[in-house]
C-alpha cells in the first residue's frame, strides 16, 4: 500500500509539473553576440584602445630604429633592423646639461625622492585617517576641512613660500628637501582616503577591541592595518605615480646634481645642441614612464578592490 501511495504521489507531482514543461524554456532571452549594443559597446572601447596605445607603438618602433630610418619618415613602419643603441644611450651617455651620464643619475635620484616620500607620507596619512574615522577629539572636523582645502589649493601658489622656509631651514635644492615637500603635499588627499576607507569597515570590530582592552596603536596595527591593504595599494600607487612624474618641484627644488629623472628627460628632448635623435628620445621617455607603470600593473588588482571598497565614499 506504501509503494502504491508514493507512485500516486509522483504521479501527481509528474501531472503538475508536466503544463509548465511545455510551456518551453523560462528566463530571460539570450542576446546575440552581434547586437547594436554588443557593437557599439566594443567598438567604443576598440577605439579607446587604438587612441591610447598607438602612440605607445610609434614609440617603441622608433626606439628600435636607427637615425638612417627614421629620416625615410614611415613613423608606423616596424623596424627593419632592430637596434637597442638609443636605448643604451639614453640610460648611460646622453647628455641632460653639464653632465652626459644619460638618465642613470636621475633614475636613482627619483629612487631616493619616490621611496622615502611614499613611506612618510602613508604612514602619517593612514595614522591620520584612523584618527579621524575612530577615535574624534575636538576639533577634529575643522581639522578635517582644513586638510581637504589643502588638497585643492594650488601648488604654484606655494612654491616661494615653500623656497623661502626651505632655504632658512638649510635644505634647499637636497634630496631631504623635495622629500618634505612631496610629503607634506600628499598627506591631504591619502588623509582623506584613507579615513573615507576606515569609516567604512564594521564598527564593531573597533567597539570589540575597545572592550577587549586594546589601545590606539594595538587596533591600528593589529585590526586596521590587516583589513586595509587594499587602500595601502591605491595610496602608494597613487604617491608614486605623482611624485615619480613631478616635474615642477623636481625642477624648483633641486639642483643639477640632484635632478630626478623627468628633469632630465625634459633636458634630453629640449636639447638643442646637434642632431635631434628621436630613437634616444623615444627609449628616454619608455624609460622614465616604466616605474610608474610597473608598479600598476603589478598591483592593479588591489587598486581596483581599493577604489571599490570605499576609497571614494563620503
Amino acid at each position: 500500500m506504501a509503494n502504491i501511495g508514493t507512485l500516486n504521489t509522483t504521479a501527481a507531482g509528474i501531472d503538475a509539473v508536466a503544463p509548465r514543461l511545455g510551456d518551453g524554456p523560462s528566463g530571460p532571452k539570450p542576446r546575440p553576440r552581434l547586437s547594436a549594443r554588443n557593437i557599439m559597446l566594443y567598438g567604443t572601447l576598440t577605439v579607446a584602445a587604438l587612441y591610447y596605445l598607438l602612440p605607445l607603438y610609434v614609440m617603441v618602433v622608433t626606439s628600435l630604429k636607427g637615425m638612417p630610418e627614421i629620416r625615410l619618415g614611415n613613423i608606423f613602419s616596424p623596424p627593419m633592423e632592430i637596434t637597442f643603441q638609443p636605448w643604451v644611450k639614453a640610460w648611460a651617455e646622453a647628455c641632460t646639461g653639464l653632465n652626459c651620464d644619460g638618465l642613470s643619475r636621475g633614475f636613482w635620484n627619483s629612487v631616493r625622492i619616490t621611496v622615502p616620500s611614499v613611506i612618510i607620507s602613508i604612514a602619517i596619512a593612514s595614522v591620520n585617517g584612523y584618527a579621524l574615522a575612530n577615535w574624534r577629539f575636538k576639533g577634529s572636523e575643522l581639522f578635517f576641512s582644513i586638510l581637504i582645502i589643502g588638497a585643492f589649493i594650488p601648488y604654484q601658489v606655494m612654491i616661494y613660500p615653500i623656497v623661502i622656509i626651505l632655504r632658512e631651514i638649510g635644505i634647499y635644492g637636497t634630496l631631504s628637501g623635495l622629500v618634505i615637500v612631496h610629503s607634506i603635499f600628499g598627506m591631504p588627499i591619502l588623509t582623506l582616503l584613507f579615513r573615507n576607507y576606515f569609516v567604512s569597515l564594521p564598527e564593531e570590530l573597533f567597539k570589540a577591541a575597545r572592550v577587549d582592552g586594546a589601545g590606539f596603536w594595538q587596533i591600528f596595527l593589529k585590526i586596521m592595518m590587516p583589513m586595509s591593504l587594499p587602500i595601502f595599494v591605491v595610496a602608494m600607487i597613487l604617491q608614486v605615480t605623482g611624485i615619480w612624474n613631478d616635474f615642477l618641484f623636481g625642477v624648483v627644488f633641486t639642483r643639477p646634481d640632484t635632478y630626478p629623472m623627468t628633469v632630465q628627460l625634459n633636458n634630453i628632448v629640449n636639447s638643442v645642441q646637434g642632431v635631434k635623435e628621436y630613437n634616444v628620445n623615444m627609449a628616454a621617455t619608455i624609460l622614465t614612464g616604466l616605474v610608474p607603470l610597473i608598479v600598476y600593473f603589478v598591483s592593479g588588482r588591489l587598486f581596483v578592490r581599493g577604489i571599490a571598497a570605499g576609497a571614494v565614499k563620503g
